[in-house]
């Protein structure tokens, strides 16, 4: 599944800093604006516990985590869909991914020039919101154009999506975002070929201060990216991208205390991880026993043919059946035996839409 989020957001406001905790893939960081020109990307393992509770129950030789991909690009100015700063090069790059992690600075640091020269993460959003909307009308003008042409001679490929444009023009005139409407799935596929700007689901990062980790609802910078987030019913995890970044540097016995110190359970990488894993849709099956433990992504609403032929094509093209268990039913029987006394193994067929947690052996025939 190599689907993509975008690390988006003003030059300065800690995206290359989080990108690195995340990935550790050392991005390069400065306090200019510009630093990143070409996007870096970095894959990461999706963290999930359930791993290790089934290699628990039945043993295997190692554990294998899916995997997710961020793309790191560079800061959005002002005028950026006008061509300032580097303007278009970084709203293509944005068209490439498939979700926007919007990164907003909710920290005070007179070390850290701000591009604007004061922090205002409301102004901030909306300046770089506008500049998508702005491309997208851009975008959407000129297909209009051609679209509305062919349509008038009654083609119905045409007309259909002369009507997905009307829906949407208006929108983005007021500056709004196209994933704020709702479309039909026949619309929704006319939507997807667009390649707008802002179809793309998004999550709002408010990069916080070290100080407000414990409790991030008492700074003020939150709670104004949390109500504009509202606005657009999006989600927003509060992360301090420096201290997420040392964290990601320590051992991983000393992670855990050092979390514990700041007051939080966990840290904020592993809930931004899982977090844009599922604005995609996605979600994990697994495979146990034997060699690996595995861990797969698939995209939810696939039928069992389909997500066996992630893991090999003659898994697909020969299936017959899925042997499934849930791992809630393994976890609370703590054995496949148990969970077959208990009638709760069960064999699925092709029309089956696999869920979230299942654990899978696949019966095929090629």
């Amino acid at each position: 599944m190599a689907l993509t989020a975008g690390i988006v957001g003003l030059p300065n406001v800690g995206k290359s800093t989080l990108f690195n905790a995340i990935t550790k893939a050392g991005a390069e960081m400065a306090n200019y604006p510009f630093a990143t020109i070409d996007p870096n990307v970095g894959m990461v393992e999706v963290p999930d516990s359930r791993l290790q509770r089934i290699d628990e129950l039945i043993p295997a030789k190692k554990i294998v985590h899916t995997t997710f991909e961020f793309t790191d690009i560079a800061g959005i100015v002002k005028g950026a869909s006008q061509g300032e700063g580097l303007g278009n090069k970084f709203l293509e790059n944005i068209r490439q991914v498939d979700a926007i992690v919007h990164v907003v600075r909710a920290f005070d640091d007179d070390n850290v020039t701000h591009v604007n020269g004061q922090i205002d993460p409301v102004e901030d959003i909306a300046t770089i919101n506008l500049e998508l909307s702005i491309a997208d009308l851009d975008s959407v003008n000129k297909r209009y154009a051609k679209v509305e042409k062919v349509a008038k001679t009654k083609d119905k490929a045409a007309l259909a999506e002369l009507a997905v444009l009307q829906k949407i023009k208006p929108v983005l005139e007021a500056g709004g975002a196209v994933r704020s409407l709702e479309f039909t799935a026949a619309e929704q596929k006319i939507v997807h070929g667009l390649f707008l700007l802002t179809s793309k689901p998004v999550l709002y990062v408010a990069n916080i201060a070290e100080a407000d980790m414990a409790n991030p609802e008492e700074s003020a910078y939150y709670q104004q990216i949390k109500a504009y987030a509202a606005q657009e019913q999006a989600e927003v995890l509060a992360i301090s991208a420096k201290t997420e970044e040392e964290i990601a540097e320590l051992p991983d016995e000393e992670r855990q205390d050092f979390l514990e110190a700041e007051g939080v359970s966990e840290s904020g990488l592993d809930r931004l991880i899982r977090a844009s894993y599922h604005l995609l849709g996605l979600a994990t099956f697994f495979t146990a026993g034997g060699p690996e433990t595995r861990a797969w992504t698939f995209r939810r609403g696939m039928k069992a043919p389909q997500v066996a032929g992630l893991i090999h094509s003659d898994f697909e093209r020969g299936f017959i059946k899925a042997e499934t268990i849930s791992f809630a039913d393994l976890d609370h029987y703590q054995s496949i035996q148990a969970v077959k006394e208990a009638g709760r193994l069960r064999l699925e067929g092709k029309d089956y839409e696999v869920q979230d947690g299942d654990i899978i052996e696949f019966r095929f025939n090629v």
